[in-house]
């Protein structure tokens, strides 16, 4: 008996509170919502690329709970531009609930083809607008987008297995084809000249076959999708000619390597592509005025370390936010000019395997902050380790650091690693502004004596360099740097990265780095 009477008197209660709640009793919305902004800037896209999910908070201040009779795009059915409410996708939604006091999201996303919305056109501002309510309520939130045009080059993909086209080439150098495991394909004739036309975006890795040159012309831009990159085989080249640019912010002239999201939220995040891959064997490549950025390894150079021309000249061109290395060269031969790297997940150079290396009035930096780093900005050995964990050595040719800063947020900033057995491992720095403190001293004196003259001729260790905003990849120096006159005139490269000259007060010297010290703005 008291287990009914307590069952009836729970069923009474619960009948009495739902009759006195209000909370289900939606009245129609007034016009008066609030947004979390008036317009939704969905940045730049590629033409049929979506773009990212952007998101609109709708907020009801008032007292009551509310119901908003429409909420649609203004282009109805035939927006490019796609709507999430609450976890509902459409375009167009109808009594919308909004309780009092209360938000709710919005999500935004859009896809469109430039040549239906403007023929012939390179860019264009594709406009619409989320409407809430009509008439005398009628609220809107505008949407922009801008679409750019572009040269796409993907692999094929089997339309009845879904497989991608992979790449196959002579990858062990012993002259017989091989399959390989990455997806791409070789540029046909027609593709071996990028111009500054349209911007290129690249699918897999884009390949340069055998004895053909890729010639990439001032001002041109190539997106990498992720996984992407760039492949240069047996005797092909790839020739980067990028020029000097007035705005550097625009980088107008130059040739400007990065991911194919635009959007600016992505703007400096690492590892969004794979590299720029110089094959062993590919031959002459050169690089000039030229921005790589946001790749896995900016630049992998594999072989050819006693090349009577280096494999590869890389001039007034900057390496930034590597998730591994800025350039990786494995038994190669590299020489770089006006060059600035950094913020790399490892070393912004390394020169492994042995090899030939050459830099003069190059700023090596290292300010990666993103994770942990095992490297120095700069690692040099003479060996590799093989299946079976022996180490095997590979000659040093030579590894010369002429008029350069070598520095970063880590301490040492140079490792020297000799397998010490004979095999050849010939350095110099001369006149360097490095970073390397060895208090207790951990390090041996053969390759880090300081003293010895023919390894470390007038060199300074540890000073501020001045950088402007190091962890923000801007390594021009101020007055107060202390790479000012101290470079060597037998290196002098005439004018820096920017174009400046180096001018230099006799029996003193030119500035240390890719850049002359400026003085820096106040703001």
């Amino acid at each position: 008996m008291k287990r009914i009477l307590y069952f009836l008197l729970t069923i009474s209660i619960l009948v009495f509170w739902s009759s006195c709640r209000k909370d289900f009793d939606f009245s129609p919305s007034t016009g008066n919502l609030t947004f979390s902004k008036d317009t939704i800037y969905l940045d730049t896209v590629f033409t049929n690329i979506g773009s990212s999910t952007y998101n609109l908070k709708v907020y009801n201040r008032s007292d009551e709970d509310i119901s908003i009779p429409t909420v649609r795009l203004s282009q109805g059915e035939a927006s490019n531009y796609r709507l999430n409410v609450d976890g509902l996708p459409g375009k167009e939604f109808q009594n919308v609930e909004l309780l009092a006091n209360d938000s709710l999201f919005i999500f935004v996303e859009t896809t469109a083809d430039i040549q239906t919305l403007a023929q012939n056109s390179l860019e264009f501002l594709y406009t619409d607008a989320i409407e809430f309510d009509s008439g005398a309520n009628l609220q809107k939130v505008e949407l922009v987008t801008l679409i750019k045009d572009a040269v796409f080059i993907y692999p094929d993909r089997d339309n009845t297995t879904g497989v991608i086209e992979t790449l196959t080439f002579d990858a062990n150098g012993d002259g017989t084809p091989d399959e390989t495991t990455l997806q791409g394909r070789f540029l046909e004739d027609s593709e071996l000249t990028f111009t500054n036309e349209k911007p290129y975006v690249i699918y897999g890795y884009a390949a340069v076959d055998e004895g053909d040159v890729l010639t990439i012309e001032a001002g041109a831009r190539v997106h990498f999708h992720a996984n992407s990159g760039l492949l240069v085989t047996n005797n092909a080249s790839l020739k980067v000619n990028g020029a000097p640019s007035n705005d550097q912010d625009l980088l107008e002239n130059e040739v400007i390597f990065e991911s194919d999201r635009l959007e600016p939220v992505f703007s400096d995040v690492p590892g969004q592509w794979e590299t720029i891959w110089l094959f062993d064997g590919s031959i002459d490549n050169d690089i000039n005025y030229a921005t790589i950025k946001n790749g896995t390894v900016g630049i992998v150079s594999d072989g050819n370390a006693a090349a009577t021309d280096d494999k590869l000249t890389i001039t007034n061109s900057q390496i930034y936010n590597s998730s591994n290395y800025g350039i990786l060269a494995r038994g190669s031969s590299v020489r770089g000019e006006n060059l600035v790297i950094n913020n790399s997940g490892q070393s912004s150079f390394a020169g492994i395997f042995g090899g030939k290396y050459n830099f003069t009035h190059c700023t090596l930096a290292n300010y990666w902050n993103n994770s942990f780093r095992q490297f120095p900005s700069v690692l040099v050995n003479n060996f590799f380790t093989d299946e079976n964990g022996i180490d095997n050595g590979v000659d040093l040719i030579e590894a010369n650091f002429n008029n350069c800063i070598i520095f970063g947020n880590d301490n040492p900033e140079v490792i020297l690693d000799d397998i010490d057995n004979g095999t050849l491992f010939n350095f110099k720095f001369t006149n360097c502004l490095i970073r390397f403190q060895d208090s207790n001293n951990n390090f041996p004196q053969d390759q880090y004596n300081f003293n010895n003259e023919t390894l470390y001729d007038d060199c300074i260790f540890n000073s501020d360099p001045d950088f402007k905003l190091p962890f923000e990849n801007k390594l021009m120096i101020g007055d107060n740097s202390a790479a000012i006159d101290e470079g060597d005139p037998l290196f002098l490269i005439t004018t820096d990265i920017l174009g400046t000259n180096r001018t230099f007060t006799p029996g003193e010297g030119p500035d240390l780095g890719a850049y002359q010290h400026v003085t820096f703005d106040e703001d």
